[in-house]
């Protein structure tokens, strides 16, 4: 949701964060970003265990982003559909940096 919603968004945003996430309608992405988010950056997580989505799904959404154009922060971490102390402390320092 969240990239599917960041993209679309009409006002710039600092970055949008993807946890355990991929990107619904990869295809139109494209077409329907709005232009004042066509360079966001993004950090994406996810598990290689996780058993609702699978981990090649997420690095497809990664992929289909990254020949957009946006710089996606990848991460992967050996645990199932959830979040792990490792994910918390890269996701502060992006925050820190998207946010700086």
């Amino acid at each position: 949701m969240t990239l599917m919603t960041g993209l679309r968004h009409a006002e710039r945003l600092a970055g949008l964060v993807c946890m355990s996430g991929y990107l619904p309608l990869a295809a139109q992405a494209e077409a329907e970003r709005h232009a004042s988010n066509r360079d966001l950056p993004v950090f994406m997580a996810h598990g290689t265990l996780d058993p609702m989505i699978a981990i090649a799904r997420a690095r497809a959404s990664r992929d289909a982003l990254v020949r957009l154009g946006h710089p996606v922060e990848w991460h992967e971490y050996p645990m199932p559909h959830s979040v792990c102390a490792e994910e918390i402390e890269d996701l502060q320092g992006w925050l820190r940096r998207a946010l700086a």
